[in-house]
């Protein structure tokens, strides 16, 4: 896959989110380019600022995301490569991150939310089944998503991407805060450290507490 045809919806991507109000606190300067140095006198957004003099263009910039990443050593057939502050420090108090979404035929990037950002995801290639589900009631919004096609998931909801087609899809998807945050559900509920007491979930999930053993184990 070359470059330049997914770069380019990346970056419409940014600039969308750019001149939308964003959840992130707002900047009251240009920017705060983020640097691990505690003798930094300025401080925003939970991270220390460079000092203006020795920013440069690099700092605003990330590479590679016309790679694709493998998705064979996942079990669910799924890789996401987040840019987010932790990688480009320009974007501290910008409230804004990007992600590529690679998928392996019938691949899942499983159910999770995240805290603090909305997600605008847009297909490059393959066709994707997506939806998120509502707090209260828990109604389903879902969609089948060709190239070309864009869905919003609302800040906080849980949702998901699962490609159902027979070969890779790609998906960029733009996030409305520079540390939009991850929690997986399964992960969380039966993965948990220390874990949550097996009676507890045998309850909520009306399971034989041997389920739920295995069920934890599995993570």
């Amino acid at each position: 896959m070359k470059g330049v045809p997914y770069l380019v919806p990346a970056a419409i991507l940014a600039l969308a989110f750019t001149v939308a109000s964003a959840y992130d606190p707002s900047p009251l300067q240009d920017f705060c380019v983020t640097i691990n140095n505690t003798d930094s006198t300025v401080f925003m957004n939970g991270k220390f600022c460079k000092d203006l003099a020795t920013v440069t263009a690099n700092d605003f910039f990330f590479p590679g995301l016309n790679i694709a990443r493998n998705t064979a050593t996942s079990k669910l057939g799924s890789s996401v490569n987040l840019v987010n502050v932790d990688k480009l420090p320009g974007l501290n108090t910008l409230g804004i991150s990007l992600a590529r979404l690679d998928f392996a035929p019938y691949g899942l990037n499983p159910p999770h939310i995240h805290p603090r950002g909305t997600e605008l995801l847009v297909v490059m290639e393959g066709t994707l089944l997506v939806g998120f589900v509502t707090s209260n009631p828990n109604k389903l919004f879902t969609k089948v998503l060709n190239k070309g096609d864009v869905f919003v998931f609302p800040i906080g909801l849980i949702h998901f991407q699962f490609n159902i087609g027979q070969t890779n899809a790609v998906a960029f998807a733009g996030l409305s805060s520079q540390n939009p945050g991850l929690i997986t559900i399964a992960n969380v509920v039966f993965g948990s450290n220390p874990p949550i007491n097996p009676d507890v979930l045998a309850k909520v999930f009306q399971l034989d507490k041997n389920v739920v053993d295995y069920l934890q184990k599995q993570f």
